[in-house]
């Protein structure tokens, strides 16, 4: 009996850290032999493969939504689609739509993905990074791959998809992944602007 509760337990514990359903988390720690840690990443694993299979779906319907921090000083407007009217209306979609939203309102991105960000401007930030002293100062040999990870770590401020989601170990692109594999669409965020009071006055 004590075993039961146990592992009633831990698949409660593993739905509320994963949003996976029942019969995915009991499966989950079947195969890891109870250890949590690793049913999470095997439901991360199997979440990403699922929501890999959607991405190549269209994507028409979905929300525009708002979200205005305390304050009335930051606003921020954001388009997230996904397949179907169903899943817009859909309290699960309509909540990621707002941690979305909220997102980009604390960590400012710039662009949804990596794909979205303008040949130009990834150009200009190559040869600023590649120009910059302690760059020059390298062997010629590695310079390049020196820039490619700094260009990496820039993405990770300006888009979307590749910040860290808020105080997690998983991007934006992954729980985005997750909220796929969970209500069985593809969902994507097309576009979003960011105000902030006074800025660029």
């Amino acid at each position: 009996m004590a075993t039961r509760a146990i592992e009633a337990e831990k698949v409660k514990e593993l739905r509320e850290r994963t949003g996976a359903g029942f019969m995915d988390c009991k499966r989950a720690l079947e195969q890891t032999d109870g250890e949590l840690e690793r049913a999470v990443a095997l439901l991360r694993e199997q979440g990403m493969a699922a929501a890999a299979k959607k991405a190549g779906r269209e994507a028409r319907e979905g929300l525009v939504s708002s979200y205005i921090h305390p304050g009335g000083r930051l606003g921020v407007l954001i388009e997230v689609n996904c397949e179907t009217d169903f899943v817009a209306r859909n309290e699960d979609f309509q909540g990621l739509v707002r941690e979305l939203a909220m997102q980009v309102a604390g960590l400012a991105a710039q662009y949804p993905t990596i794909e979205s960000v303008p040949a130009d401007v990834v150009e200009r930030k190559r040869s600023e990074l590649a120009a910059d002293e302690t760059v020059q100062r390298k062997p010629e040999n590695i310079r390049a791959q020196i820039v490619e990870g700094q260009l990496r770590k820039w993405y990770q401020q300006i888009v979307l998809y590749e910040q860290p989601f808020r105080d997690t170990d998983k991007t934006v692109a992954q729980h985005v992944n997750e909220a796929i594999a969970r209500i069985g669409e593809n969902i994507r965020v097309r576009r979003f602007v960011r105000y902030a009071l006074g800025e660029e006055i």
